[in-house]
């Protein structure tokens, strides 16, 4: 902290440097609380006091329609890195990567409309991680990426914000500024495995790694935590709509490994899960019966009726 904010600081107080500091930040960059990882604190920190981005109303470095820049992503079958060009376009509506020049045709694409972004330092065990996710022909796709300077993929991280916001407000006009700022990116609520059998209750249970994503209120899971698509899914509804979650098996229906229970009932099946311990179920329980309690809207209504249902 340098000897002028420290100044500062001493003869107005926190409050008074924080107003100073924090005038002008955009509504899309991602303020972190406590909880979030390092890189994005740390960045936040350093962008307000060493590099002062928001002590004006001067254009935000994060409020751009274009970027290029390389990233490390993981291969889509392998567990190595590759240096990666990634693009992204406003105007196109998409981020796009190449694995040479931007003048081949791209490697792969992800739209503005369903892009997700958030970081999962913890899960692919490097401080600077972040997966970015997508929607494609009816299931999610998770590509993940890192950069070895912090700085750079929390710009990464914000400028992705802004184009997810700039595309919300252009599509729905009327929904109020908090509830946008609310959709642009998202963390999954909770993360974690789980076994799961299938739908006669008779399959063996298998052990494979969930997301929680409250927002879409679905429940993906996978084989693998970074496997760039999830095997299937549940929509997660309403209490309202039919349904429920429990704790415990129905029975004489046994886990593999493990045998504490949820049910999930759906207006459609019932899915059946255990946990390795108590505090899980709990945790997933809880989790669970936030989403199945929040009244469903005509968008997630809709969502019910396409969702491609769990195997």
């Amino acid at each position: 902290m340098d000897h002028d904010l420290i100044e500062f600081m001493r003869h107005h107080g926190n409050q008074r440097a924080r107003e100073e500091y924090e005038s002008f930040v955009p509504p899309f960059y991602y303020r972190p609380n406590e909880k979030d990882c390092k890189v994005l604190r740390e960045q936040w920190i350093r962008a307000k006091y060493e590099r002062r981005e928001f002590t004006s109303n001067r254009k935000s470095v994060y409020a751009v329609s274009f970027k290029e820049g390389f990233l490390w992503k993981k291969g889509r079958d392998n567990e190595q890195y590759q240096k990666r060009l990634f693009i992204l376009s406003e105007s196109e509506g998409l981020l796009k990567y190449y694995t040479k020049s931007k003048g081949s045709e791209p490697k792969g694409t992800l739209p503005i409309r369903s892009l997700n972004a958030m970081f999962q330092c913890e899960k692919m065990r490097h401080d600077h991680g972040l997966e970015i996710t997508c929607v494609q022909e009816g299931r999610t796709r998770s590509i993940y990426v890192y950069h070895k300077d912090g700085a750079e993929i929390v710009t990464w991280y914000n400028i992705l914000r802004s184009a997810r916001y700039n595309y919300l407000r252009k599509t729905y006009p009327s929904t109020p500024e908090a509830e946008l700022i609310r959709k642009i990116t998202r963390s999954y609520t909770k993360c974690g495995y789980m076994e799961k059998t299938g739908p006669t209750l008779r399959e063996a249970f298998r052990k494979r790694w969930f997301n929680l994503d409250s927002e879409e209120r679905k429940l993906l899971y996978y084989k693998k935590p970074l496997d760039p698509c999830e095997q299937g899914g549940i929509f997660i509804g309403s209490s309202e709509a039919g349904y429920q979650v429990a704790e415990g098996l129905p029975t004489g229906v046994k886990g593999n490994k493990w045998d504490i229970g949820i049910t999930i009932r759906t207006p459609q099946r019932e899915f059946i899960f255990t946990c390795e311990n108590l505090k899980e179920q709990k945790e997933w329980l809880q989790v669970l019966q936030e989403v199945i309690s929040r009244p469903m809207s005509d968008q997630d209504t809709a969502e019910e009726a396409g969702f491609r249902r769990s195997p």
